[in-house]
Parts: C-alpha cells; structure tokens; sequence
C-alpha cells in the first residue's frame, strides 16, 4: 500500500456508457484488471444496465434509483470509463450522476476515457465541470485512449499495454492518495450539507 493506513479504498469502477454493443465493456475490463492488481483497493462496478434505471429525472426514490445510491454512497472513490460522442460524454453518465447529486460530495473521481482522435479528452474536461458543481475531486491525472477500437484486439486485450501503464499508475496513486485524505477528513469533520 501506498500509506501507512491498511483501510482499503472501495473504488466504484462506472461505467459511462449504455449504448447497445458499447465499448465501454472493454476498456472497463482492463481498468478493473489494473485495479485488482492493486492490494489498496476493494474494486466495486457500477454499471447503470444493472439497475432499473427509469429513462427521465424523478426525486421518487425507485428501487433501482435506491440501489444505485446505496453503491455509491458505499464507496470511497470513483474511476469512470467515459467514451467521447460529438465532443461530450454520453446522456448515460450524466443521467446517472443528476439522479444521485449528494453522494458524489467529497470524494475522488478519477477519469478514463476512450474515443477517436481525441480519446475522449473532452469528455473528461466536461465531466469535470459537472463533477465540481457536485463538489466533488476529478484528479489531475487521467487515461484516455485515442482510436480505441484499434488498440484492443479481438479478445479485449490492449495491444501495447506499456504505453499506458505508467499513466494508469499515476491515476491509481493519484487517487489512492485524494481518498485517503478525503476519508481522513469526512472523519474529522463532516462535509457540509449539499443541497441540489
């Protein structure tokens, strides 16, 4: 570990998109699989197609809405697995994020994102945004992998994995290390209420 704590971080692995043959499935694969590798974190994903999600925004706390809180409410940090359409992220993660609001307060969120040319850069610049005004952390440090579908061959494995290797390590350490002073600090004293 990279601390002297031995509290594991319960790192919520979120899946950003929802699209029907989404890509999304592999490039969270490999992110999981980087993040078992690590003794720091109790991997949880967190992908809205396992919730009972309704289509439109309510307060009316449905079962799968309910569900969804409680799992992000249990984790410490967050790494979403965000593709970039037409300059932004997909409706998908931002439905999930606007039905929630609270719990994102005062906890880590970092940031993977695929695409074309851009590899999604966009898309985390924007969820940065969207996350502030949650008051919660986008760490500086994030993935992104440009022309995507051409970096995993046919069974999802990335085809040069040390060209992000060392990026990803970054985000995990860069993550671990914002989780932990953020519990620290929740434990000292309470974040102050937030209000949609």
């Amino acid at each position: 570990m990279n601390s002297t704590s031995n509290k594991k971080i319960r790192l919520g692995l979120i899946y950003g998109s929802t699209r029907n043959g989404r890509f999304c499935d592999i490039v969270a694969n490999w992110a999981a699989e980087q993040i078992r590798l690590r003794s720091e974190f109790e991997l949880d994903l967190i992908d809205p197609l396992k919730f009972d999600l309704p289509a439109h925004y309510t307060k009316e706390p449905l079962p799968g809405i309910v569900s969804l809180k409680e799992r992000v409410e249990q984790a410490d940090a967050f790494l979403v697995v965000v593709p970039e359409y037409n300059h932004s992220f997909p409706a998908s993660i931002k439905h999930v994020i606007d039905l929630l609001f609270t719990p994102w307060a005062a906890k880590a969120i970092g940031v993977i994102s695929y695409g074309g040319h851009s590899g999604g850069f966009r898309a985390t610049e924007q969820l940065r945004l969207v996350f502030a005004e949650l008051h919660a952390i986008v760490i500086r440090e994030s993935v992104a992998f440009s022309g995507a579908r051409n970096l995993f061959d046919d069974k999802g494995k990335l085809i040069e994995p040390e060209r992000y290797l060392s990026t990803m390590s970054k985000l995990l350490d860069q993550l671990y290390w914002w989780s932990s002073a953020l519990i620290e600090a929740r434990s000292k004293t309470p974040y102050p209420p937030v209000t949609p």
